[in-house]
């Protein structure tokens, strides 16, 4: 990863603190028609201050055999053998202006997909972008529709795009819920997860990002309200431990500051 992005990727290692979650690189089923991809560490932060993040991607599959790629991880040729049995990848999405890096490498090795960015992605991302694209720029008009429900979660700072596989109720986030778990971490990054209200049991919105939303709470509580009602069993997030049941009480929990704010 570049280093101007304040983002590099780090040899995962066998230290039970790194927060991973084997076996990396491979598809992993959670339900009909709904896989996730555990990928390597990145540190992210400016120098000298980079903590790590594990990674984590969704594969969804529509209609007989085209696969939607949700915030990609690292392309090795095993997963794209593994990913080339599934089906046909057609749209690789990069939800926010932080989950973009591998896109270009899932572009090379799959030149017939769409690549769709969310707002500010491709600002910055820079010349790392170098492929063509659509824009995430609306809720509804794009070809998976009919089986995902797509919505903007739009931020002073960072915009999220948010989908939801009708199906299998799998609600899909990047950063608007990371939730780090304990058993992984070092007693400092324990504490810093804990200040920034992204420790397991209770992950959140990180602290930081909650105050880049202070102009648009209407907004975001409207947003997280229309999740809700969406009823999500399952919520798979990016950055730590998913939530395997429950999703609609784990949107309320994570989101209290939100939606019981005045």
């Amino acid at each position: 990863m570049a280093e101007d992005d304040g983002i590099t990727e780090a040899a995962v290692s066998n230290d039970p603190r790194q927060a991973t979650y084997a076996p990396l690189n491979t598809l992993k089923s959670v339900t009909k028609n709904v896989w996730l991809v555990d990928g390597p560490l990145i540190r992210f932060g400016p120098p000298g201050l980079k903590v790590p993040f594990p990674t984590r991607m969704t594969i969804i599959r529509v209609g007989a055999s085209d696969l939607f790629v949700h915030s990609p991880t690292a392309l090795t040729p095993e997963l794209k053998a593994e990913v080339a049995n599934l089906g046909r990848p057609r749209w690789l999405i990069a939800p926010n202006r932080l989950h973009y890096w591998w896109v270009p490498q899932w572009k090379k090795a799959f030149p017939d997909t769409t690549v769709y960015l969310a707002p500010r992605v491709a600002e910055q991302a820079g010349a790392r972008i170098d492929v063509p694209y659509s824009e995430l720029d609306r809720d509804v008009g794009y070809p998976w529709d009919a089986d995902i429900a797509t919505l903007t979660v739009t931020g002073s700072y960072m915009t999220e795009v948010v989908f939801f596989h009708r199906a299998s109720r799998t609600l899909l986030v990047a950063d608007l819920i990371e939730n780090f778990e304990p058993r992984k971490l070092s007693l400092g990054m324990r504490f810093l997860t804990w200040l920034g209200g992204c420790l397991d049991p209770d992950g959140s919105m990180p602290r930081d990002m909650r105050l880049s939303y202070g102009k648009q709470k209407p907004e975001l509580r409207a947003a997280i309200e229309k999740m809700i009602a969406w009823n999500p069993e399952r919520i798979i997030l990016a950055h730590g431990r998913w939530y395997q049941r429950d999703g609609a009480q784990e949107l309320k929990r994570a989101f209290r500051w939100v939606l019981q704010a005045g």
